[in-house]
């Protein structure tokens, strides 16, 4: 499989590159600065430079591939928008070059907090909702562009994300988060998400991940 991953300068998009590379599959990893991708070199591996804005841009880098995987988004409130305004141009990208499949990494607190105690959904998720709410509202708008594009698309919803190690022991939930799941390690949402290309239930589903 001949992959490409957006935000693969991020703690997400690195676990996506380095499985993807290990389990044997290509990748182009999209970048802004080569220098920031902590992955060393390989012979299946191409760093892309370009604009995730610019859909023009992005055609070369998604043309022919499997699956596009992205993991775009802020660290902070003062660069939210990123995840809308370059997931738009990717869907423009996929769709001028015919590539169908997209995995798309979110939020679980742009759900309802289904199964949750009382203190989580009436104290602790409107302070984290307060506390991000650009992010959150750019990622309800990125979940938005791709509902309406012509991708064959599974958005994946993980909590508070850790830099915890891979342990493949994450649970899943199609539909929204899962309950009394508020953390997960970005290397098991990156394996949750590679794991989503393969599987056709996935498609045009919300999938909540957490540990």
């Amino acid at each position: 499989m001949h992959y490409t991953v957006f935000g693969a300068t991020g703690g997400t998009g690195r676990q996506l590159v380095q499985q993807a590379l290990g389990a044997g599959h290509r990748v182009t990893a999209v970048v802004r600065d080569p220098g920031r991708l902590a992955v060393g070199a390989h012979e299946r591996l191409e760093i892309a430079v370009a604009d995730v804005t610019d859909a023009e841009a992005l055609r070369p880098v998604v043309a022919g591939r499997d699956a596009v995987l992205s993991a775009l988004g802020a660290p902070a409130n003062k660069s939210a928008g990123i995840a809308s305004a370059g997931t738009r141009a990717i869907l423009r990208a996929l769709d001028a070059e015919g590539v169908r499949r997209l995995v798309s990494v979110s939020a679980s607190p742009l759900g309802p907090p289904e199964g949750e105690g009382l203190l989580y959904r009436v104290v602790l998720l409107p302070l984290i909702r307060r506390a991000f709410r650009d992010i959150y509202a750019d990622l309800a708008v990125m979940e938005s562009e791709i509902r309406a594009g012509g991708a064959d698309w599974t958005v994946i919803r993980p909590p508070r994300l850790t830099d915890g190690p891979l342990t493949g022991t994450y649970r899943t939930r199609f539909g929204g988060a899962v309950p009394r799941g508020h953390t997960v390690s970005r290397a098991d949402v990156a394996h949750a998400m590679l794991a989503a290309v393969g599987d056709p239930a996935s498609v045009g589903r919300v999938m909540g991940v957490a540990a």
